[in-house]
């Protein structure tokens, strides 16, 4: 079935109102904003492959768009009903449509045609990437929906991470790629929508990142659409999750770790809120990547001790909270509190991972309660005195040999994720076989929903049924004795299976 436009096959339009029809290369998208160009529809279509037509009806608000594949138009449904397309601030709804594809009429649709063309053109001869604006490509009125950032004075290394969570403030980022250029960092962000670019732009550029440092320098890219080809540190595609990772190449290029050194007098105090208001956690990140590019300016500012509550007191050891918490720092010492056995004073090694942790484990489940983690007031945790027995509650781990981030530069630093139901396992023993991981860590009393393991097998991915499951699961098994002088490694990932 197809659609062609010459004005009276409107009354077809009816039956295009069901919201999960059979899935077809024609999207039918409703309650535009009246003033919304052919651009600014196409460019909703593109993070997700080519865009083949496009049928405005500007009267009743609507557009049909085809695209080049029915997989590259589920994968478009799928993305925008989990996050609302908005055009010009105005939500909008997106559907397949009962045609199979449109066969526009030329004359009628002449001016979309001409923007589909310059939209085609820009997108496959690989524009040079620079700071003016899409309208030099013959994409008019609107701007691209790409923008180009540049990192002034970066003092701290600036993730993938924390530019999603500022640019997210202006809508939907679809993919980002960081490079560097001239010994400066940059990065191409893309938007599904020009005008979340526009206003991103407007209310960034200029900004500082941390207080007094890392400065925004944003323009619009010649690029119309991104192509991200591995989900890393480096580049990311939020509507692909499938996307490999590549060959995860160290978050950050020698170049800039060279000129980072020679920043040191100049560093900034860590935590401190900047004024684009990041949460500590990221500056602590920042502080924390920072320290891993042999920065020996940095302050490990902040207190070092968590208060950690509403712990379930039956299961809770102080070696469970070490193993938990080691995920994000090195603790020193872990008191489970005498009189409140529901709660835990644990000390990290600095304030950087005190901050991390936090961040990362405030309000997750471990044994079946939502732990809260704060800042304490105390300094230190005081071990008990010589020949009093505290039944165990307190601990001194100062010397484990467990301790992730002993080692400056170590891999670790840049695996530090959220808690999530994906574990990365390393160490493994070439004698032990997927058959076996999934025993082992179904015996944790989750399920093990699935399992993947690295080319050499000395790694794996290994997904639990729940985020819960899985921090159960790493507290049990971390540096599990597998043999053959061999202890388990686990870790959260970022990736899914």
């Amino acid at each position: 079935m197809c659609l062609s436009a010459n004005g009276n096959d409107s009354k077809k339009f009816k039956g295009d109102d069901k919201m999960d029809g059979v899935p077809s290369r024609v999207l039918h998208i409703r309650k535009l904003p009246g003033e919304v160009t052919e651009t600014e529809v196409i460019a909703l279509g593109l993070p997700f492959g080519k865009v083949t037509n496009i049928l405005m009806l500007k009267g009743k608000n609507q557009a049909f768009l085809e695209l080049a594949t029915e997989e590259a138009a589920v994968t478009m449904v799928n993305y925008y009903s989990a996050v609302t397309p908005h055009l010009r601030n105005q939500p909008i709804y997106i559907q397949y449509s009962n045609h199979k594809e449109l066969k526009t009429d030329n004359t009628l649709n002449q001016r979309a045609q001409a923007v589909l063309q310059a939209v085609t053109a820009v997108q496959t001869t690989n524009a040079p990437i620079s700071g003016t604006t899409v309208s030099e490509s013959a994409v008019t009125p609107a701007q691209s929906p790409v923008l180009r950032i540049i990192i002034d004075n970066m003092y701290y290394p600036v993730t993938l991470d924390v530019l999603h969570q500022i640019f997210s403030k202006f809508g939907a980022v679809l993919k980002i790629i960081t490079f560097t250029k001239n010994n400066q960092f940059q990065a191409l962000l893309q938007y599904g929508d020009p005008v979340n670019a526009q206003q991103a732009k407007l209310a960034l550029d200029g900004q500082n990142i941390y207080n007094a440092c890392c400065t925004l320098r944003i323009d619009f890219s010649k690029l119309v659409n991104l192509n991200v080809k591995y989900n890393n540190d480096k580049s990311r595609d939020y509507t692909r999750p499938d996307l490999p990772s590549g060959d995860g190449q160290p978050a950050l290029d020698p170049a800039i770790a060279a000129a980072f050194a020679k920043e040191t007098s100049l560093l900034a105090v860590p935590g401190a809120l900047s004024p684009l208001a990041i949460p500590n956690a990221a500056a602590a990140a920042a502080a924390a990547a920072a320290g891993r590019v042999g920065m020996p300016g940095v302050s490990a500012g902040g207190n070092t001790v968590l208060l950690v509550s509403n712990l379930n007191e039956e299961m809770v050891t102080p070696q469970s909270l070490f193993t938990l918490f080691g995920v994000y720092g090195d603790v020193q010492r872990v008191k489970i509190l005498y009189n409140k056995k529901d709660s835990a004073l644990i000390q990290m090694a600095d304030g950087n991972q005190s901050q991390l942790a936090m961040s990362h484990l405030n309000g997750q489940k471990m044994y079946g309660k939502i732990i809260r983690v704060t800042l304490s007031k105390h300094q230190t945790v005081q071990l008990p005195r010589e020949g009093l027995d505290d039944q165990g509650l307190t601990k001194d781990f100062g010397n484990s040999p467990l301790h992730r981030f002993k080692k400056p530069g170590s891999k670790n630093f840049q695996n530090i994720f959220p808690p999530s139901a994906t574990l990365h396992l390393s160490n493994i023993p070439p004698s032990v076989a997927e058959e076996d991981l999934r025993t082992l860590f179904a015996n944790t009393g989750g399920t093990v929903k699935a399992f993947k393991f690295f080319q050499d097998h000395k790694m794996a991915l290994l997904q639990m049924s729940t985020v819960e499951e899985a921090i159960q699961a790493l507290i049990d098994l971390h540096n599990y004795n597998l043999g053959e002088n061999h202890h388990l490694r686990v870790s959260f990932s970022k990736s899914t299976i």
